[in-house]
């Protein structure tokens, strides 16, 4: 017996050992994990020339916050993977810093891997460009062709060429939805809707095949303002007479036709470009200012590379406890924890709670760039507001390209509201979209029968189609919530309920009508709002801003990175293939949607794309 149990543990000693080197082991791979993906993410700071120019090359969408945790990312920049992104406060910040560099003479505009952005983002990188102008530095543009949001930004620069094969596309903004009703009838799915607010038109791509009345009614409006504020900038920037940018897009077939097909020769003949240049020619004529350079043409520093400099100068700064913070609440908003590009409700009041606690913030910005969501993750991130303005710290709101229904919800209680012109906001209202496959379901013989204990059970079954008592329950229940919403906004804003109901409905605003009718304080940009939050707090003109973002545990990073590396090998296996950007859009609105539905919650959604 002693003999066994010595054996037994020299056994239990090997095993300890050998398990103890498996986690030494696996403790040194992640370390070497982690030490190639920051190096990966790591940019040494730039060596700037003493004379050149500094090229802004935004990629994909503009965002206000990057999708994906820091690790995602870090992986998707080292295999060229994922979604292109752009932040803007970046962008913002490098052109701002170039402007008082001796050594930055230009600045290039290279729009042409840009493929979107709201209105009030380029709106604000434009202001950027323009100050950066005023300092008496050129700023040029070049590209093959131009987009609507690209020239828009182009239009800013002191000198803007062309290809000569290529084209401007101003064709204006359009409002167009995709509907799912005549599908939906052929696979016999009944869409039970339940709504508050007579405009609350986000349901309608379920249970209508065309747009209604009151939707074209309201998008004529919003549209229409923000067509006429793109044309006043472009005309502004560009010194154009009134009404050119209108006829542009109106008169392009025949004045194509006119230059024989010319597209290039179009556009320099109204005067959107000053000359049409091969980008060889281009490059010498930056050469001038900036200086030559055999690799590039020109003597030239990439904002990416620049970016590192102008973080490291502003890290040098220190403020105590003399700092705003900047959080963002950027993409739908969604019950729980999620990444970046998602508002989960208790991710951001995670956040919103750590500058709570901070003693070293003094107050809070919050920057919407949101359609809404669900409920209970607004209210959840409305509470943490209410429990910063309790704790003494002034909470200002941003609005960025859209802060409509839940994004409205969550920023209503800020001590004051900031919006752009051009936002997209109100849209308040509420309601819950269901569908039931009980047709379906029928059409195969399949059926349904049994027995249940009160008269609610079986109600609210899929396959059984809503009862009496799970709709009217549904109906009264969105009802209730739009009553909170607009109580809840008639408090913060210190007016009748009456009031507000008259301007809610569902009816979406842009912030120049929000600011008239008294759902939005002040118009303005983020930069007004931060200086409005300092002053709410007593600071001098010398403090600090402080962008706050959420933080990703490496577990759950390295969980996140799994997944996606499962689908991965999915797509590998059965790869997806979307020939139409979209339809694939809105398959992807519409499993969201249905997500949510399918837990009988109502939610705050708004169906504001402008193309």
């Amino acid at each position: 017996m002693q003999i066994a149990n010595a054996l037994w543990s020299v056994l239990k000693g090997i095993w300890l050992a050998l398990d103890g080197l498996r986690k030494v082991l696996h403790l040194i791979l992640l370390l070497v994990l982690f030490g190639l993906l920051i190096a990966a993410g790591q940019t040494e700071l730039p060596y700037v020339p003493e004379r050149a120019a500094l090229v802004l090359a935004p990629e994909g969408m503009l965002v206000e916050e990057l999708s994906g945790d820091p690790l995602e990312r870090a992986l998707s920049r080292a295999t060229g993977e994922g979604r292109a992104e752009t932040r803007l406060r970046d962008l913002v910040d490098v052109v701002d810093e170039a402007r008082d560099d001796d050594r930055i003479q230009a600045l290039v505009l290279d729009l042409e891997s840009l493929e979107g952005a709201g209105l009030p983002m380029l709106q604000d990188l434009a202001q950027s460009i323009r100050w950066f102008r005023e300092s008496g530095k050129t700023v040029y543009a070049f590209a093959e062709s131009y987009s609507q949001r690209q020239y828009f930004l182009a239009a800013q620069a002191d000198e803007v060429y062309l290809d000569p094969m290529g084209h401007v596309l101003l064709e204006g903004f359009g409002y167009f939805r995709t509907y799912f009703r005549g599908t939906l009838d052929k696979l016999a799915v009944e869409v039970n809707v339940f709504k508050a607010g007579t405009h609350k038109s986000a349901p309608d791509e379920w249970t209508r095949t065309d747009m209604s009345e009151q939707d074209r009614e309201n998008a004529r409006v919003w549209v229409g303002a923000l067509w006429d504020a793109y044309k006043t900038d472009v005309g502004a920037a560009r010194n154009l007479e009134s009404g050119l940018i209108q006829a542009y897009a109106d008169e392009a077939a025949a004045g194509v036709r006119a230059t024989g097909g010319d597209l290039a020769q179009y556009a320099l003949a109204r005067g959107l470009v000053d000359g049409l240049k091969t980008r060889h020619e281009f490059e010498a004529i930056v050469a001038e200012v900036a200086g030559p350079d055999e690799a590039n043409g020109y003597s030239a520093v990439d904002w990416r590379g620049y970016l590192p400099y102008v973080r490291s100068e502003r890290s040098l700064r220190k403020f105590d406890d003399k700092t705003v913070a900047v959080v963002v609440a950027s993409g739908e908003i969604l019950d729980g924890e999620h990444a970046p590009g998602l508002v989960g409700g208790d991710s951001l009041a995670m956040v919103l709670r750590e500058a709570r606690e901070d003693d070293d913030l003094a107050a809070v910005v919050l920057r919407v760039d949101s359609p809404g969501g669900s409920i209970m993750a607004s209210e959840v991130i409305r509470r943490e507001i209410a429990q910063l303005k309790a704790a003494g710290k002034p909470v200002v709101a941003s609005m960025s390209t859209v802060a409509a229904s839940g994004g409205y919800y969550i920023a209503m209680d800020a001590d004051r509201i900031y919006a752009a012109p051009t936002t997209i906001t109100g849209s308040i209202g509420v309601f819950a979209v269901i569908p039931t496959f009980q047709g379906t379901l029928g059409k195969v013989g399949i059926t349904n029968d049994g027995f249940g204990t009160t008269r609610l059970a079986g109600q609210m079954d899929f396959e059984r189609g809503l009862g009496p008592d799970a709709r009217e329950i549904l109906q009264a229940s969105v009802e209730r919530h739009y009553r909170l919403f607009v109580e809840r906004v008639a408090t913060a804003r210190k007016r009748r309920p009456e009031e507000i109901d008259s301007l809610a409905q569902g009816r979406v605003w842009t912030g120049a009508d929000a600011k008239a009718a008294g759902i939005v304080d002040e118009l303005g940009g983020i930069d007004d709002a931060i200086a409005k939050a300092a002053e709410l707090a007593g600071l001098e003109d010398d403090y600090d801003v402080r962008w706050m973002e959420q933080e990703t545990s490496w577990r759950d990073a390295l969980v996140l990175r799994l997944r996606g590396g499962i689908a991965w090998l999915v797509d590998a296996v059965a790869p997806r293939r979307t020939s139409l950007p979209q339809l694939g859009y809105a398959l992807e609105r519409a499993r969201a949607l249905l997500a949510l539905a399918a837990e009988g919650r109502p939610v705050y959604l708004c169906s504001c794309q402008v193309e």
